[in-house]
C-alpha cells in the first residue's frame, strides 16, 4: 500500500465514514484512519439507534441541510440494499412555551414541514403506551423516524471502501503537520502523506485540534434499555420515536426493535468527561434514577426494570451547534466537531460539506452558520499553536 493519497480522514465514525465515501465518490485516492473498529462502542456513534427528524427546534437554518440529508439516507440505502432509516413518525411532548415545541413549530412553519398537534383525544386512542402531562402540547412528526446507528457507519465504511477508499482501523494518530509537500499524519508506527486532511475526532477533537479544544466540552452520556413487552411496545403496535421535554429535563426513546426492551434515555445532563480515553462505561445508580422515574411517570408501554446499558459521549460546543471549517491557518485542513448530542442524523450531508472544503475550499451548500467564525455566542480559541 502507497503511503501517499490525495485526502486522508482522521477518525471514521458518522461523519469520518460520510466524509470517506464522499470523497471517494469524486474520484479522490482516500485514507480513513480510525483508532477503533468500524463501527465501534467506544465513541459517539453506537447504541443502535439515532433520532431523524426534520422540524429542526434547534434552528430552522438546519432544514435545508436535513432535506438533503433524507436525500442522501436514501441513496445510501439504495447503493447498499440496506434498511437504515425507518419512519416510524416522533411523538414530541412538552410545555408549550418551551423552546422545544416553540421551536418545532417556527421551523415547520418556516419549511412548510409535515407536522401536527395532537389532540388529547387523538392521544389517548394513538398513543396510549405514553402518559400526557396536563397542559403539555403533543406534536407528531409522520416523516421522523430512526438510524440504524452501527448499520450506517458500516454501510457507509463498505461504500467507500467499494469505492476505492483505504479504511486502517486500529490506528491511532499521533501526530499532523503541514509542510510545503502538503499534510504528513504519524500514526504510532507509520507515516502518511496527502494533499488535504480532514480532522473528524468526536470526543478527541480537541486533542486534534489544539486550537479549538477551549471550545469543546465532553460529557459522559448513559443509554439505558428498559424492559417492556414489545407486542405493545414495537412498531407494529404503533409506537413511534418519543421525546419529553420537561420541567425536568428532557428525555427520548424508541419503540422495541429487536429484544423484549426499548431504548429509553435522557438528553439533558451535564457529566464533564476529563479524558475519552478513560470514560466510566459502568452503570450506576446516579445514571438510571431520573430515567426510571421519567419512565415510571410517563410510558405506560415499558417497565421501570433495567436490562442494558451503553455510555457514550458528547461533544458540546457553547452555542451547541456544530462547528463545521476550514482550519484558520491550514487552507487544506477541514474538520467537523461539537455536535452536541443531535449530530448523527446529518452524516451524509456533512460528509458532502467536508469534501466540498477540502476540494474546493467553500461549499455551495446553506452551512456557512456553521462556521466557527459566525458564531453570535463567543468561541474562545488557544492561540499559538499550529493545531
Amino acid at each position: 500500500m502507497s503511503n501517499t493519497f490525495d485526502a486522508i480522514i482522521v477518525g471514521v465514525g458518522a461523519m469520518g465514514s460520510a466524509a470517506c465515501l464522499a470523497l471517494a465518490k469524486r474520484g479522490l485516492r482516500v485514507l480513513g484512519i480510525e483508532q477503533f473498529s468500524t463501527p465501534n462502542d467506544r465513541g459517539s456513534s453506537h447504541g443502535a439507534t439515532r433520532i431523524i427528524r426534520k422540524a429542526y427546534f434547534e434552528h430552522p437554518d438546519y432544514v435545508p441541510l436535513l432535506h438533503e440529508t433524507y436525500d442522501l439516507w436514501r441513496q445510501i440505502e439504495n447503493a447498499a440494499a440496506a434498511d437504515l432509516f425507518h419512519r416510524v413518525g416522533l411523538l414530541l411532548v412538552g410545555v408549550p412555551t418551551g423552546d422545544v415545541i416553540t421551536g418545532v413549530l417556527r421551523s415547520a412553519a418556516a419549511h412548510q414541514l409535515d407536522i401536527h398537534s395532537v389532540s388529547e383525544r387523538e392521544f389517548d386512542q394513538r398513543f396510549g403506551m405514553f402518559h400526557r402531562p396536563e397542559g403539555a402540547a403533543a406534536l407528531f412528526e409522520p416523516n421522523a423516524g430512526y438510524l440504524l446507528v452501527e448499520e450506517c457507519v458500516q454501510t457507509m465504511c463498505a461504500l467507500a471502501e467499494r469505492q476505492g477508499a483505504t479504511i486502517l482501523r486500529h490506528r491511532r494518530v499521533t501526530d499532523w503537520s503541514i509542510d510545503s509537500h502538503g499534510v504528513r499524519v504519524t500514526t504510532d508506527n507509520e507515516t502518511f502523506l496527502a494533499d488535504r486532511l480532514v480532522i473528524c475526532g468526536g470526543a478527541w477533537a480537541g486533542r486534534l485540534l489544539t486550537y479549538l479544544a477551549p471550545a469543546l466540552e465532553v460529557r459522559r452520556k448513559v443509554q439505558l434499555w428498559f424492559a417492556c413487552d414489545p407486542d405493545r411496545f414495537d412498531v407494529a403496535s404503533g409506537t413511534p420515536v418519543f421525546a419529553y421535554d420537561l420541567p425536568e429535563g428532557f428525555y427520548y426513546g424508541f419503540p422495541s426493535i429487536e429484544r423484549d426492551d426499548a431504548k429509553i434515555a435522557e438528553h439533558s445532563g451535564r457529566e464533564i468527561v476529563s479524558d475519552a480515553d478513560t470514560l466510566d462505561r459502568e452503570l450506576h445508580s446516579a445514571d438510571t434514577q431520573r430515567v426510571v422515574a421519567f419512565v415510571g411517570r410517563f410510558v405506560r408501554g415499558a417497565t421501570t426494570r433495567v436490562t442494558r446499558h451503553s455510555a457514550c459521549m458528547y461533544t458540546m460546543s457553547p452555542d451547541q451547534h456544530f462547528f463545521v471549517d476550514r482550519h484558520p491557518r491550514y487552507e487544506n485542513v477541514s474538520f467537523a466537531a461539537g455536535f452536541s448530542g443531535h449530530g448523527f442524523k446529518f452524516a451524509p450531508v456533512i460528509g458532502e460539506i467536508l469534501a466540498d472544503l477540502a476540494i474546493n475550499g467553500a461549499t455551495h451548500r446553506p452551512a456557512g452558520f456553521l462556521r466557527v467564525g459566525a458564531r453570535t455566542t463567543p468561541v474562545v480559541l488557544a492561540c499559538g499553536r499550529p493545531s
